[in-house]
């Protein structure tokens, strides 16, 4: 008899599960409580498998034999309670694709830099002539490339909503940059909850695996010091500390570790700011361990362009510098753009908030911010907090309405910043659409 698989979301990462159950012949379900986008229903046309949308048929997903869960759908759904309660499996997309391929995997997760570090590791390998495949949370669905292609090596971005689903699934490099306050609405507003999600990714390491970190991470630090893994261990830091496998002196970054010893100057990186260089050592370690020379690892570093909506540069209009930052969600995103900031800012900020403890950013923007435009349908908690700290802070209740404000605030030498803190959902429909819509607004000045 058929394995029955039930897929829960029709988007990028459920509708590549449903293709790698159906060529590893399964009976494959797929459900989406939403409208499913007309170029994935394609794609479930072509490959012949049912689907639905608008509704679950509940007594089809509690037939299942396993359910794969999209990261959007949280445990807490009743249906999923229903299936738990049936003690059926529930997994995520990256668990299954990891049953079906031989490939190493460099895996990859923080609260922030994880997109640029995932997108700058994946450029090195694939410059330096490796069979690479981009998967997770960026490009496709890695069980969509398991089922229709071959890679020698995956680079993953993992979120901790695909790393609560995984269970045997294993990294051959795994990554954590960093861990601030989060999406704790998903975690029971718990950080403790928050934190054991993204040390998932250091289940199932043995030790022929490496853990790669940022050492001056005091939650990491924490953690660490109650766990233990049979990884290695190849830290990376701000500090002058040639203990770690990469560290920063005099603007210098350093690798030291598997008797080789290379250097990158900070103004040979193509991306700008101090979070980059954190990205940019945690990508070069990786590489390094896929055995990428160093010149090859330091010309990649010099020719990477932007992550689009970190810090990407839109225009410059009467000389005053645009630039989008609408994957900055959380406040600690927020604080390496402010970081990277040498001119007068105009600031936006505003969306739907996470629990944010704006003090975080308070010194930058005291120091760096003229004006704050608050783009948002509630922005009563960012005039509690900002309004005297900075000479303007005035509301905006559309992008377009944000960037002719903006517009008008800034001076010649200013740079205009989108870097919201916070999610998107109340105005926009992603990050990715508040982003858009600044660079046609911003355009269209």
């Amino acid at each position: 008899m058929k394995k029955k698989l039930v897929i829960i979301g029709g988007g990028e990462s459920g509708v590549g599960a449903a293709v790698l159950g159906k060529v590893k012949g399964m009976e494959v379900f797929l459900t989406d409580m939403s409208a499913i986008a007309p170029k994935y229903k394609g794609t479930l046309e072509q490959w012949d498998i049912e689907w639905e949308e608008g509704h679950h048929t509940e007594e089809r997903v509690l037939a299942a034999d396993e359910i794969v869960k999209s990261p959007g759908v949280p445990p807490t759904a009743p249906l999923m309670v229903k299936a738990a309660q049936k003690h059926i499996p529930i997994i995520s997309e990256i668990e299954l694709a990891g049953r079906y391929t031989d490939a190493r995997m460099v895996c990859i997760t923080g609260s922030n830099g994880k997109t640029t570090t995932t997108m700058l590791t994946y450029h090195i390998l694939k410059s330096a002539g490796l069979n690479v495949g981009l998967a997770g949370n960026v490009g496709r669905s890695l069980a969509m490339q398991v089922a229709t292609e071959e890679h020698d090596v995956y680079v993953i971005e993992l979120s901790s909503f695909q790393l609560d689903n995984m269970y045997e699934f294993k990294a051959n490099v795994a990554v954590l940059l960093n861990i601030t306050p989060d999406h704790l609405d998903r975690y029971d507003h718990k950080m403790e909850n928050y934190v054991a999600a993204k040390f998932r990714i250091l289940q199932n390491l043995t030790a022929d695996d490496a853990f790669v970190y940022w050492q001056d991470d005091p939650i990491i630090a924490a953690q660490l010091r109650q766990l233990h893994t049979e990884a290695r261990m190849l830290p990376f830091t701000a500090q002058d500390d040639p203990e770690c496998a990469a560290y920063i002196e005099d603007g210098v970054m350093k690798f030291d570790f598997d008797g080789t010893y290379w250097e990158v100057p900070r103004d040979e990186l193509s991306l700008k700011g101090l979070h980059n260089m954190y990205n940019s050592m945690a990508a070069g370690i990786s590489a390094s361990l896929m055995n990428i020379e160093a010149e090859d690892i330091r010309r990649a570093l010099a020719s990477f362009e932007a992550v689009e909506h970190r810090l990407e540069f839109v225009r410059t209009l009467d000389g005053v510098r645009y630039v989008n930052d609408s994957k900055a969600t959380n406040v600690n995103s927020t604080w390496y753009a402010l970081e990277s900031m040498t001119t007068p800012v105009v600031l936006v900020l505003g969306g739907k908030d996470k629990g944010n403890d704006y003090s975080e950013i308070a010194p930058f923007v005291k120091e760096k911010v003229k004006a704050i435009v608050c783009l948002g349908v509630d922005n009563d908690k960012l005039h509690r907090f900002f309004d005297g700290m900075v000479p303007t802070v005035v509301d905006a209740r559309s992008m377009g309405e944000c960037v002719e404000r903006c517009h008008a605030l800034a001076s010649a030498g200013d740079t205009v910043l989108l870097s919201p803190c916070c999610a998107s959902f109340d105005l926009f429909k992603s990050y990715e659409d508040r982003g858009h819509q600044f660079k046609d607004c911003v355009n269209k000045l």
